[in-house]
């Protein structure tokens, strides 16, 4: 079990630690957090399947499940800067677990910007990662990377903006791009407003 904090901390645990509980149960605790902290990601992975981390700069990197700390069930975690080699300043804003990253999987990893930019990649772009990751996304220097999500090629795309707005599409409308491209634009936003998320419904 892979545990992610809104505030960057990760861990994992064995999937024995947690038990069934009958009616009525209240439950065990399955992370320490501080007062403003809050589980945001919680998925089982095999030890040696990938996580692969998409940052606010645009890059990615990737560990195995068996590489991330190993801490009791109640801990916080270990914070992401000292797990991964970040630049300073760089976050990490999503984590997609990847058990293969087989050419005929077939599946996408689409991104989406704070300023409406959205680009598709095939999964299988992402499998040589290097020491301090790959570029997922180019840029703009005052643009930074909000979401992550994995596809099938034919989903739907929901992307909402702080101003209310939203807009639903399909992904065939997006085409396959290489790492270093830019992307396209996905929403069309005002001058004061700016993309919050990006959503693939099931």
């Amino acid at each position: 079990v892979v545990t992610v904090s809104n505030s960057g901390y990760i861990k994992r645990n064995p999937l024995s630690q947690y038990r069934a509980q009958r009616r009525g149960g209240k439950g065990v605790k399955g992370m320490a957090a501080r007062e403003a902290d809050f589980v945001e990601r919680l998925f089982v992975a095999s030890t040696h399947a990938y996580i692969l981390f998409f940052t606010t700069r645009g890059r990615a990197h990737w560990l195995k499940v068996h590489e991330l700390p190993q801490l009791g069930r109640a801990a916080r975690g270990r914070a992401l800067s000292n797990v991964l080699h970040l630049a300073e300043g760089e976050r990490v804003q999503a984590t997609l677990p990847v058990r293969s990253f087989a050419a005929d999987d077939g599946d996408f990893v689409l991104l989406c910007t704070r300023k409406g930019v959205i680009k598709k990649s095939s999964l299988t772009a992402f499998s040589n990662p290097r020491r301090g990751g790959i570029i997922a996304i180019n840029l703009d220097p005052e643009d930074e990377l909000i979401a992550a999500c994995r596809t099938n090629g034919s989903q739907e795309v929901i992307i909402a903006s702080r101003g209310g707005k939203s807009i639903r599409f399909p992904e065939e409308q997006v085409r396959p791009m290489g790492r270093a491209a830019a992307g396209v634009r996905g929403m069309t936003l005002a001058d004061s407003d700016e993309v919050v998320g990006m959503e693939i419904p099931s």
